[in-house]
């Protein structure tokens, strides 16, 4: 489905209700201008999708297609997810439920 844009150009195939995201890039600076450290930077809450899973499972056995897909930027909660090395991409594994909106 999704090529992580490192080198390695590993294919990622979520299984299930299962999105990958790309968080998007910390801010460097305050809207003062104020360069931040490392240490102080929040981790975005939201990025893009590269990656989605087939969907649900009913109990009669029928697949849900997921509501996002590639290329969806979202917004998802703080603490959804695993973040997953793939090459030299950071990328977070998290569940549909976990996407709070679409952008």
């Amino acid at each position: 489905m999704a090529k992580a844009s490192s080198a390695t150009k590993i294919k990622l195939v979520p299984l299930g209700e299962r999105v990958v995201v790309k968080r998007a890039e910390a801010e460097e600076t305050t809207a003062g201008g104020i360069v931040l450290p490392e240490s102080a930077k929040d981790k975005p809450q939201r990025g893009e999708v590269v990656a989605v899973g087939e969907g649900y499972t009913k109990s009669d056995g029928t697949k849900v297609a997921l509501t996002v897909k590639e290329g969806d930027k979202v917004i998802f909660s703080s603490y959804a997810g695993e973040e997953i090395e793939v090459g030299d991409d950071v990328l977070l594994l998290l569940r549909e439920g976990d996407i709070l909106c679409t952008l």
